[in-house]
């Protein structure tokens, strides 16, 4: 078993359309970001509502 990574051309046709796709959601979601503008007075990092709670100051809220 080798420790290197298999390249694109040694990976089967399925997964090689599978990984484009997913290059193409990458470039789209990076553009998306891009286009949004920027939040005036939010927080800082991640948005907290990701994991389906918000923190702040300790407190813990889930929703």
């Amino acid at each position: 078993m080798s420790d290197t990574p298999e390249t694109p051309a040694d990976l089967p046709p399925a997964a090689q359309r599978a990984l484009a796709e997913a290059q193409v959601r990458r470039e789209k979601a990076q553009a998306e970001a891009k286009a949004r503008p920027t939040e005036l007075g939010g927080r800082d990092g991640p948005e907290p509502v990701r994991f389906g709670d918000w923190e702040k100051k300790g407190l813990a809220v889930d929703f």
